[in-house]
């Protein structure tokens, strides 16, 4: 089944697919990385979690068992359907209102890449607003070099994803193509993003009141933010 919604992002393959191309029945096939263990790393056991794009549950339910609460948010209730041992809240990110501050707000699968700005402003003002003052805010950016040496694939779960292209389609902006090939299904996702520079990055998040307090892995990819006194 074919998917549309956003404009520059689409998706095909058997089941439903949500707005920006996902494939639910895809992601359902996917296994965990090491999320959990840097969640888990980063912050304090048992924290309260509210993980924004949680999709089926892939990294929600590893962290389930690792005592967390989690609070598991997406705009799809095909993905939400999946998910279980948390609460799940169906909402686009940018427009959450829970009115209740969390320990920790999770913004994986880079989605701070997000191909429109003033998207990404308001994911991260959702991460603001709903965090802490003494809590922290875990984002997951790209890699220096994931739009290079492409196409390239990798096995994954009986299968293979290869990342086909990656074209600039407007300023800053560009167009992934990203195939997933299984022995008895196929699906492609088309979406775009926006690559940003770590003083791109940094000034993103000073402009909705918050601030690195460290990089979490050797590749920088994973970040703890901490939000900025008095600002909301």
């Amino acid at each position: 089944m074919g998917g549309r919604g956003r404009k520059g992002y689409r998706g095909t393959g058997p089941g439903a697919i949500t707005p920006d191309g996902c494939a639910v029945e895809l992601y359902e096939r996917l296994p965990v990385g090491d999320e959990p263990d840097i969640v888990e790393q980063a912050v304090s056991a048992r924290a309260r979690i509210l993980e924004l794009g949680s999709g089926v549950g892939r990294v929600t339910h590893p962290l389930v068992k690792r005592g967390f609460t989690v609070t598991a948010v997406d705009e799809s209730p095909q993905m939400l359907e999946r998910v279980h041992g948390a609460r799940t809240v169906c909402s686009p990110i940018e427009e959450l209102e829970l009115d209740e501050r969390f320990d920790v707000v999770l913004l994986g699968s880079f989605l701070v890449h997000a191909g429109d700005p003033q998207v990404r402003q308001g994911l991260l003002r959702t991460c603001r607003r709903h965090v802490a003052e003494d809590g922290c805010v875990l984002i997951q950016r790209e890699s220096e070099d994931r739009h290079e040496s492409l196409p390239r694939e990798r096995e994954i779960a009986g299968g293979l994803v290869r990342v086909v292209s990656s074209d600039p389609v407007g300023p800053g902006v560009r167009s992934v193509h990203v195939e997933y090939v299984f022995s008895d299904a196929q699906w492609t996702q088309t979406f775009l993003s926006r690559p940003l520079t770590t003083e791109a990055f940094e000034l993103a998040l000073a402009e909705e009141g918050l601030a690195v307090n460290a990089y979490l892995t050797p590749d920088r990819t994973w970040v703890r933010a901490r939000p900025v006194t008095g600002q909301l």
